[in-house]
């Protein structure tokens, strides 16, 4: 079966017309549905396929973009040069601190390609998860398309029968006023 047949068999079980009846909007809904696999699962949901060293990157990443860790290496930053500042005799970095300074520089030369490693694997899960809404939301759209079709269809019988009424009160009517005009003459 090809995906023509597909589309066309796929139009006529949703909207109960052939595919080529179809409005172009309408079209391109049923290539998508007809193209993608739905999965019914939200991609947060699969399971988790990370490595080690990812699963690693993304707890650091978590750890190290948080006010815990800013403020624990604050308190670590205050602490080293405070001893260091007081303790003249035992000081293991003296004022200018160039060791303090070496081991900033290799937490920060470490630390920033693991967060972008992290943000990296973000941004691919927030793709996935923007792909899986735009799916469900187009097939919520067609499903409303559906839905105002029906309600026309529903529309128009109430018209037609509306006016089957009014037709049928109008000849009671002609027939009451041919029936009063005998009556006069």
């Amino acid at each position: 079966m090809n995906a023509l047949d597909r589309n066309a068999e796929l139009a006529q079980a949703l909207l109960g017309c052939s595919y080529e009846e179809l409005t172009p909007v309408q079209r391109s809904v049923i290539d998508l549905i007809a193209t993608e696999a739905p999965s019914g699962l939200n991609p947060q949901l699969t399971n988790d396929d990370r490595t080690f060293w990812q699963r690693l990157a993304d707890t650091i990443a978590e750890v190290g973009g948080s006010w815990r860790f800013i403020f624990g290496f604050l308190g670590v930053l205050i602490a080293w040069v405070t001893w260091n500042a007081l303790t003249k005799q035992l000081a293991f970095d003296p004022y200018p601190f160039i060791f303090l300074n070496l081991v900033m520089s290799m937490i920060a030369a470490l630390q920033a390609p693991v967060i972008m490693m992290s943000q990296n694997r973000a941004a691919a899960r927030d793709r996935a998860n923007a792909e899986h809404d735009y799916v469900v939301n187009l097939r919520a759209e067609l499903e409303i398309m559906h839905l105002h079709d029906k309600l026309d269809a529903l529309r128009n019988e109430e018209l037609v029968k509306l006016v089957k009424a009014q037709n049928e009160t109008l000849d009671l009517l002609k027939a009451q006023m041919a029936a009063i005009a005998k009556t006069k003459t």
